[in-house]
């Protein structure tokens, strides 16, 4: 057995003797390019003030989710201690307009158990083959008298949403709010609260809520409220979280990635979840690092849900008619996210396991008459944003929508029928959605199958054994 993990036993082949805590550390690190190349540099190494909270029997990932995957590699054998996928803000501003002729950088990290011994880290990222190949490479020593060993005091009261037991058996889940003042955590613990409740209503959250337990955590807020630009309203709130992300209104990201770990790092976390206090929709949720939601919005359970969709399972956008800030994907490679296909070869379905056998693929659905009501639906969207009309007209915008989507989809043959449906991944073609709706679709209430499984899928990689060799 290695020692270079001091939790050995914890992280490669959980023999069930009883093991010391190990540390959490995090590689701080800054990413820089444009559309085409990228450049890693490091940051410095912190140990977090709690010990290590994964998954013991699971430290290497096996689910092939994400655009980069990073490895902790023993050095003179290769082998992998530990990895996780994970996707990032500077891979989507890749994506944008703004990267075809400029520079930025992002700082980001990587979490892992501190090593006992020196090692090596990896990060992967996808070719145009969608397979993953080395990007960057760095030694770390968790001896190197630089490592950043400063106690630090938490900022706030962590909050037990919920409390089924030892975090390395359970997904954690943490909850932060950003943009509470000292006078409004009743109402942050209140809106945590009603976001759990959210998630685990919706199926297989639901039947899964025992592997789960959620924290909650703000720290104050000289003002009430995160920024929102294009509104002209900014705030200096703690995690920096804002609205206008990559100019998308509706795009709620926190850029100050030091704020946000620091404060993390005061609870133990799989997953977070960033509520910011403002009424205006509006979320995000990028796979391994966060999601956010607004949570004094009508739809914040729905976007609750939606988001962390995509920050924890790694689930992919269904819908298309929405505008984007990101230039169109190919069609010639399939999509990594487990719930969108390219379908390159109908005949093997990406998940055929789960078609309807009489479905035929691609499968027939609306199509036409659905993307007439919502050319129109974006419209008067878009206008209500320009004029800067209450939020109540938005909602009720929203809801008119989706009365006419669930109306539409049950009329239709193929409602519940799991296929292939032309229309996802933001283009109405080249790409397909296992099912005619879906809560990654419209602000259905439901995941489809395919969804479903994957979320299931990823919270097993958090609490379960090792699989069977």
């Amino acid at each position: 057995m290695s020692a270079r993990i001091a939790l050995s036993c914890a992280l490669l082949l959980a023999t069930g003797a009883a093991c010391a805590e190990t540390a959490t550390m995090r590689l701080d690190f800054f990413h820089t390019g444009t559309r085409g190349s990228e450049i890693f540099a490091v940051d410095e190494l912190v140990v977090e003030p709690l010990p290590w909270a994964g998954n013991p029997d699971r430290p290497v990932d096996d689910s092939n989710r994400g655009e980069y995957l990073f490895e902790v590699v023993e050095p003179e054998t290769g082998r992998v201690l530990y990895s996780r996928g994970f996707s990032s803000i500077f891979e989507e501003w890749q994506s944008t307009a703004e990267a075809e002729g400029s520079h930025r950088t992002f700082h980001e990290s990587l979490r892992f158990p501190e090593p006992s011994e020196a090692v090596t880290i990896r990060v992967l990222r996808r070719n145009e083959k969608n397979v993953f190949a080395e990007v960057w490479r760095s030694d770390i020593d968790p001896g190197d008298m630089l490592v950043d060993r400063a106690p630090r005091v938490a900022p706030g009261e962590v909050i037990a949403i919920l409390d089924n037991g030892d975090p390395a058996h359970k997904v954690d889940l943490l909850i932060l709010g950003d943009g509470y003042t000292a006078g409004e955590m009743d109402r942050f613990e209140r809106d945590a609260r009603a976001g759990a409740d959210a998630l685990f209503a919706v199926s297989p959250f639901a039947e899964r809520r025992g592997d789960f337990n959620v924290w909650a955590l703000a720290v104050p807020a000289d003002e009430s409220g995160v920024a929102r630009p294009s509104s002209g309203l900014w705030r200096d709130s703690p995690l920096g979280t804002r609205y206008d992300a990559f100019r998308s209104e509706r795009y709620v990201l926190t850029f100050d990635n030091k704020a946000f770990r620091e404060i993390a790092s005061h609870a133990p976390y799989d997953a977070v979840e960033i509520l910011v206090n403002n009424e205006t929709y509006g979320g995000g949720g990028i796979f391994g690092l966060y999601s956010t939601a607004a949570a004094g919005s009508q739809w914040a359970g729905y976007l609750f849900v939606h988001e962390f969709g995509h920050h924890f399972a790694g689930l992919a956008d269904e819908y298309y008619t929405s505008p984007v800030a990101y230039s169109p994907k190919s069609h010639e490679v399939e999509p990594w996210e487990p719930n969108v296909t390219a379908l390159i070869d109908p005949a093997a379905l990406k998940w055929a396991h789960l078609a309807s056998a009489a479905a035929p693929v691609p499968t027939p659905w609306p199509k036409a008459e659905y993307e007439r009501y919502m050319r129109a639906y974006q419209a008067e969207r878009a206008a209500l944003r320009k004029a800067g009309r209450p939020e109540a007209e938005m909602n009720a915008l929203f809801q008119r929508a989706q009365a006419f989507s669930d109306a539409l989809f049950a009329e239709a043959p193929t409602a519940g029928v799991v296929g292939a449906f032309e229309g996802a991944y933001y283009s109405a073609s080249g790409y397909y959605r296992p099912e005619q709706n879906c809560l990654m679709f419209t602000r259905s209430p439901t995941f489809c199958s395919v969804c479903s499984e994957a979320v299931t899928q990823t919270i097993d990689l958090y609490v379960a054994g090792r699989p069977s060799p």
